[in-house]
């Protein structure tokens, strides 16, 4: 079962609970426990904070995701951690890329999902890994390979 704590600090219009919910529940479906995350959706100055203040980036990036930290054994909670999206940059990333709103928000959450469990993508063979996944998930739901067209 999953837990989905949805904040919306956003002034851009988002996708409903029910399909945020869908897309974690896709993404966390090889995990057998109960799971409880958190999505907060943002709006540019804060993603940007976030970003800067924990990648030492400074720019608002698509998402974050913040894995829970809890040591064994103090605290008996299926906590998976958070996601931050950034709305604009979301809007604006399927703007520029020709991709389907619905598809690209569909990758992000799936993606800030499998970092969660731990996916990574720093190492070409664990990018292939993760990215790999993520088509086949998107697939799931009828959307098109996210990774079409990109340069390697």
């Amino acid at each position: 079962m999953l837990e989905l704590d949805l904040q919306n600090a956003s002034q851009g219009a988002v996708p409903d609970e029910a399909a945020l919910r869908r897309w974690c529940e896709l993404a966390l479906r090889q995990r057998t426990a109960d799971s409880e995350l958190t999505i907060r959706l943002v709006d540019e100055d804060e993603g940007r904070e976030l970003n800067t203040t924990w990648r030492h980036k400074d720019y608002a990036t698509n998402v974050l995701s913040f894995p829970a930290d809890i040591p064994d054994g103090l605290l008996d909670i299926p906590l998976l951690g958070d996601l931050v999206i950034c709305v604009p940059v979301v809007e604006r990333e399927a703007a520029e890329q020709g991709k389907a709103l619905e598809a690209h928000w569909a990758h992000l959450v799936i993606h800030g999902c499998l970092h969660l469990l731990g996916y990574d993508h720093l190492e070409d063979d664990e990018a292939e890994e993760m990215e790999s996944l993520e088509r086949e998930l998107l697939a799931e739901l009828g959307h098109p390979d996210p990774y079409a067209g990109d340069e390697n």
